[in-house]
């Protein structure tokens, strides 16, 4: 029963972090859009825009931030391997809950800034410095979704560890096949 509903909140969690992911990647195009914009209206027709900057400046950050909890989910990040590959599983899985739990704190410190820099972008009316001067408080919001998102997804994590440390058993089929070296 424990399991189970362990199980659902990870699958909960997987598809939460991979449907954000998706939409993110889905910017990229637009990204190069506006960018490829700006181009042309600045070299061919003379006229830069006031807003490519600033728009594009946003879109790649909504991309990288929304897109950290969906590398995390593909283990995309960086990893030391030196010492990681040449323990146990078990031993891993140790390594594994000390950093998430590093992680975490990070990202928590990083939502609590961004919580406080959305009331004063809100408050204050911040806007970008910049001609168009678009507002910022939409930023923060988002960068406060994104940290939740890698939390959530840095938790499942821990979940899926901790449940293989104490049972000896992976808590998905995905984590099965990570642990045989078969998982992509």
């Amino acid at each position: 029963m424990v399991l189970s509903l362990l199980r659902g909140l990870c699958l909960g969690v997987d598809a939460l972090v991979k449907g954000c992911g998706r939409l993110a990647a889905l910017l990229m195009p637009l990204l190069a859009l506006v960018v490829a914009f700006e181009v042309f209206s600045r070299y061919v027709l003379n006229a830069p825009t006031i807003w490519a900057f600033d728009l594009s400046l946003f879109m790649f950050g909504y991309i990288a931030a929304l897109g950290g909890a969906y590398a995390q989910q593909k283990r995309a990040h960086i990893n030391v391997d030196i010492l990681y590959l040449q323990v146990s599983h078990r031993t891993r899985s140790l390594f594994n809950l000390v950093t998430f739990a590093l992680a975490i704190f990070f990202l928590i410190l990083i939502f609590k800034t961004c919580l406080g820099k959305f009331e004063e972008a809100i408050e204050f009316d911040y806007r970008r410095q910049s001609e168009w001067a678009p507002p910022m408080f939409h930023f923060w919001i988002m960068m406060c979704v994104a940290s939740v998102l890698f939390i959530a997804q840095l938790g499942r994590d821990m979940l899926a560890e901790a449940c293989f440390l104490f049972t000896g058993h992976p808590l998905l089929e995905d984590v099965k096949e990570e642990a045989n070296g078969d998982g992509n």
